[in-house]
């Protein structure tokens, strides 16, 4: 199992079926710890063949064998500057910073939630709470946003917000 590679420190090769493009691979990883998010649990680890540190869906892992082969270890320090830098799950440095503007109804709840360590905050003078996120990837950040319906408006950058607007007008127009 994963959890028995990360404990042994032992590379492992993993079939697995990536979510994002459909595409069943083959990899040989080493592994260097299990996270548990959003209900899930995940495996960082080194991908030997991409030449960099990867996150693998548990429940996408086809099958795995333990290698005979120690795992290439990384310190603690590199692992969180590339996993837990940027919001949610998808890794790497942060490149871009959302700037959400909540309504006053919805301000008094999510002034209260944490949604990155980095994260700056501030009510304004209508009630309304501004929340800045760093980010790379757009598409955990997007879904987040989507569940505040209208009670939350994309103030940038730019793209984030054509994307949002995009899909709640699509979301709109199901119901036409």
């Amino acid at each position: 199992s994963a959890a028995e590679a990360v404990l042994r420190r032992k590379r492992v090769r993993i079939d697995y079926h990536s979510r994002s493009d459909d595409e069943k691979l083959q990899r040989t990883v080493s592994p260097q710890r299990m996270v548990h998010y959003r209900d899930n649990w995940y495996l960082d680890g080194w991908c030997h063949k991409r030449r960099a540190l990867r996150t693998f869906a548990v429940e996408r892992i086809g099958s795995i064998l333990v290698l005979d082969q120690d795992a290439v270890e990384m310190d603690d320090g590199r692992l969180d500057r590339h996993f837990a830098s940027a919001y949610g799950i998808f890794a790497g440095a942060p490149e871009h910073t959302a700037v959400l503007k909540f309504s006053p109804e919805r301000a008094r709840w999510v002034a209260e939630e944490q949604w990155h360590p980095e994260q700056r905050g501030e009510h304004l003078l209508d009630g309304s709470w501004q929340l800045e996120v760093p980010y790379k990837h757009a598409e955990e950040l997007v879904m987040d946003i989507l569940r505040y319906g209208p009670d939350v408006e994309v103030l940038g950058p730019p793209e984030l917000r054509r994307t949002v607007g995009g899909r709640l007008r699509a979301s709109a127009a199901a119901y036409d």
